[in-house]
């Protein structure tokens, strides 16, 4: 998780969700939300107490996990799909990276 931003602003990594809000939020009991935690679907944050904190990005992804639930995949198979979709994520911006440092080291008509 990373800090919060000097403004006060919650980043969509932040840990801001207690178990019970990201519940209502999602709609999805806070067993459920467990549930997908033990199976390796969601990694919420922790406080020092040990209490979990749901951040946006985990919101979303539960929102994601339903949806697939709901289109008829078992969670084995939405832990796979959402593994690759966050290997497709980082594979992308290590894409976008190469490709700015590319275009920035590319010579211009002046240093011709």
């Amino acid at each position: 998780m990373t800090e919060p931003t000097r403004t006060g602003a919650a980043g969509p990594d932040d840990g801001v969700y207690v178990i019970s809000v990201a519940a209502e939020m999602t709609g999805v009991p806070a067993a459920t939300l467990r549930l997908y935690e033990d199976k390796g679907l969601l990694t919420p944050g922790r406080t020092a107490g040990r209490t979990r904190r749901y951040s946006p990005r985990d919101i979303a992804r539960v929102h994601r996990i339903t949806e697939l639930a709901a289109a008829g995949i078992n969670l084995a198979g939405i832990n796979l799909i959402l593994e690759l979709q966050d290997h497709n994520g980082d594979l992308r911006a290590e894409l976008d990276q190469a490709t700015r440092r590319t275009e920035h080291a590319k010579p211009t008509d002046e240093n011709r």
